[in-house]
């Protein structure tokens, strides 16, 4: 097991215990304790009697006689945690990060319905720039950065009800308001895996954003940046893509969008 300097327990059974958990999570089925043994170093002995201990804790069980895998004590513990994730908490440290960098306003949003909510926003009042974008406030999924993430995600037929329901309607001459420009607009999302918004929702506002995703790939909210139309700088969307990453690493997620 592979641990920086600094982060090493300073209990060896703990150590060990670690080790053993780390082994058993890397397979899919159960191990036996000969592998166990030989991949963590451990003599047979104690592996032995460490697993055994951690299997009267549920953290670890025996399908058979000399198998272990990982035990449904972690599973418990494990929905916990992600029940008391909150995307806000988890992105609010890196937002400000952000802001710090770009000194324009960082908003956080999450999808209800057909609508964009703001849920969070990093913001300087010298910036002097008016955005309908407050905390609580409500914006059309085609007209916002954000909101053509979640639209992404959709397949076509989802997304021509949304165009039905909605009508498209705009609210600046930039804005989307036909079908076929909005399934453009949306295929260069999936693209890049970002999405813009080029004074679409309020004149004079550009925004650029990034996904976030859960444990299980899910998209369940979007990080944005918004700026002056002049002062939006294309170097700050390798930023928000890394800040978008990190939150995302924070709420579990490990690998590919689902």
């Amino acid at each position: 097991m592979k641990r920086t300097e600094g982060n090493t327990p300073t209990i060896q059974v703990l150590e060990r215990m670690f080790a053993l958990l780390d082994v058993l999570a890397a397979h899919r089925d159960p191990v036996s304790l000969k592998e166990i043994s030989e991949q963590t170093g451990l003599h047979p002995s104690t592996a032995h009697r460490i697993l055994n201990d951690l299997a009267v804790g549920r953290f670890v069980d025996r399908p058979e006689a000399g198998s272990y895998r990982l035990g449904m004590r972690l599973l418990e513990l494990g929905n916990l945690v992600k029940a008391r994730l909150d995307v806000r908490d988890a992105a609010l440290g890196p937002m400000r990060e952000l802001h710090k960098l770009t000194h324009q306003p960082v908003n956080l949003s999450v999808r209800q319905g057909d609508e964009i909510v703001y849920i969070e926003r990093t913001y300087s009042e010298r910036s002097g720039m008016q955005v309908v974008r407050a905390v609580g406030g409500r914006a059309p999924l085609h007209l916002t950065s954000v909101g053509k993430l979640f639209l992404a995600q959709d397949d076509p037929q989802r997304v021509r009800a949304y165009a039905t329901r909605t009508g498209l309607a705009g609210h600046t001459r930039n804005s989307i308001t036909d079908l076929a420009t909005l399934e453009r607009e949306l295929a260069k999302v999936r693209q890049y895996g970002t999405a813009r918004d080029n004074e679409e929702l309020e004149l004079g506002v550009r925004c650029m954003a990034a996904g976030i995703r859960d444990d299980q790939g899910k998209l369940v909210a979007g990080l944005s940046i918004s700026a002056p139309a002049d002062r939006l700088e294309e170097s700050w969307l390798e930023r928000l893509t890394q800040t978008a990453a990190q939150i995302s690493a924070a709420l579990g997620y490990r690998g590919q969008p689902s």
